[in-house]
């Protein structure tokens, strides 16, 4: 249960006065929210999945497109923000949410895409070392890029998996289930790819002590920081993960299929043993347009880019970054844990008996996962009663219900009423 700070009490009048007093609630207009339907205004706690639209978005796309209307090829070298370098524009940013230097961080591709290219460089198979340990919850495609990568090396998947998984009737994953699989399997695994915070339940992982568990037993770990960036602090570079990867769509507002992110630790950016798939982008910027033979590698992680970036799919992102900055990502923390500690003490003081909260209290982020006990209907049949409710969450087979209030557009009233609508969906 979660402990009541004092000042909350489970009334609209308390909700309006924690916005009136929540000095970062005016950055919700910086974003548009989805229409209003059946008279009622959208609650969207659905940043997990696709964060809203800023409203400069549209600003920054159409510089670019004037910029191309109006240069043509020279857009990459003239303009406001010329293409050539237009990737760097979101790395400071994205280097601080991440806890990384600049030259560890880049803006390139999509998620799955990042993970093979970067699972190219950290999975080398050799001797007993062939197994890739992942939890046995894992978001579907990171599983497929796994399984792929196993069978590019001629890996029988059966034999080349290794799962964590929580225990009998728990969602939780516990760290020395990890530790007690890595010890018994040192000697067979070759790499550890592990989520920062698990997709289904909301579970922020002890990723430095992931880090550590993978360091000591000598095989590098990367990190899927889908749920994580833009969500929950991370230290990247001082927890010493070897690589990282993320999506920008969810926490980080940049639009649906946006470019992702990578990292790669700055002890391995010039290591001949850890070399990239290659790629003209990844060559050197003095160099790039003189059509040489031979490879000139780019500085950091820019060697890792192999094809030129999609400036019209990156200037969202650049756009949402600016309002990080601005906002500042601290002030967004503290925020965070406020409302999502309201969020659950609503829940809590209002449908006790109707709904469940799996999201481990001391190990999350925004998000709560939640599942339906009471009631009078299915929990997949309330869910659906959301829908004309002007409700916009998500569902997770088989029966999570997740809401993520984002603290840079979302606020206290809207959870309120979330619990209000949610009350009625269930028929509590």
């Amino acid at each position: 249960m979660t402990t009541q700070q004092p000042e909350f009490e489970a009334t609209r009048a308390c909700a309006i006065e924690l916005d009136r007093n929540d000095t970062m609630h005016s950055w919700r207009n910086e974003f548009h929210f989805p229409d209003k339907r059946n008279g009622r205004d959208a609650v969207y706690f659905c940043g997990n999945s696709l964060g809203l639209q800023p409203r400069r978005a549209a600003q920054y796309v159409n510089e670019e497109l004037d910029s191309w209307a109006r240069r043509g090829i020279n857009g990459h070298f003239r303009g406001k923000r010329p293409w050539l370098s237009y990737h760097r524009y979101a790395t400071e940013v994205m280097a601080d949410l991440c806890g990384a230097h600049s030259d560890e961080v880049i803006a390139m591709n999509t998620l799955t895409v990042n993970l093979h290219l970067l699972m190219a460089t950290f999975f080398r198979p050799k001797g007993t070392r062939r197994k890739i340990l992942i939890e046995s919850t894992a978001f579907p495609s990171d599983r497929y890029a796994v399984v792929s990568q196993l069978s590019m090396h001629g890996i029988d998947p059966h034999d080349g998996l290794l799962e964590w998984c929580p225990r009998a009737g728990e969602t939780d994953l516990r760290l020395e289930d990890l530790e007690r699989l890595v010890a018994d399997n040192h000697d067979s695994i070759a790499l550890i790819l592990l989520p920062g915070v698990q997709y289904y339940n909301g579970q922020v992982l002890n990723m430095p002590a992931l880090c550590d568990i993978a360091r000591r037993a000598g095989c590098p770990i990367g990190l899927d920081l889908a749920h994580a960036v833009g969500n929950v602090s991370l230290a990247l570079h001082d927890w010493g993960a070897d690589f990282a990867a993320w999506c920008t769509y969810k926490y980080l507002n940049s639009g649906p299929g946006a470019v992702g992110g990578a990292f790669v630790h700055r002890r391995h950016l010039a290591a001949n043993d850890r070399q990239p798939l290659r790629g003209w982008w990844g060559n050197s910027e003095g160099s790039r347009f003189r059509m040489a033979r031979d490879f000139d590698p780019a500085p950091g992680i820019e060697s890792w880019q192999v094809s030129n970036p999609p400036v019209l799919a990156l200037a969202p992102l650049v756009a949402s970054l600016e309002l990080f900055r601005e906002a500042g990502f601290e002030q967004l923390q503290q925020k965070s844990q406020r409302l999502t500690a309201w969020l659950e003490f609503l829940l809590e003081s209002t449908l006790p008996d109707a709904i469940r909260i799996i999201t481990p209290q001391q190990e999350r982020g925004c998000q709560l996962s939640l599942t339906v006990v009471g009631g009078t209907r299915e929990p997949k049949s309330a869910f659906a009663q959301l829908d004309p409710l002007n409700v916009i969450v998500d569902w997770r087979e088989p029966d999570v219900i997740r809401a993520a209030p984002a603290p840079i557009y979302n606020g206290f009233e809207e959870a309120f009423e979330f619990v209000q609508r949610l009350k009625l969906a269930i028929g509590g």
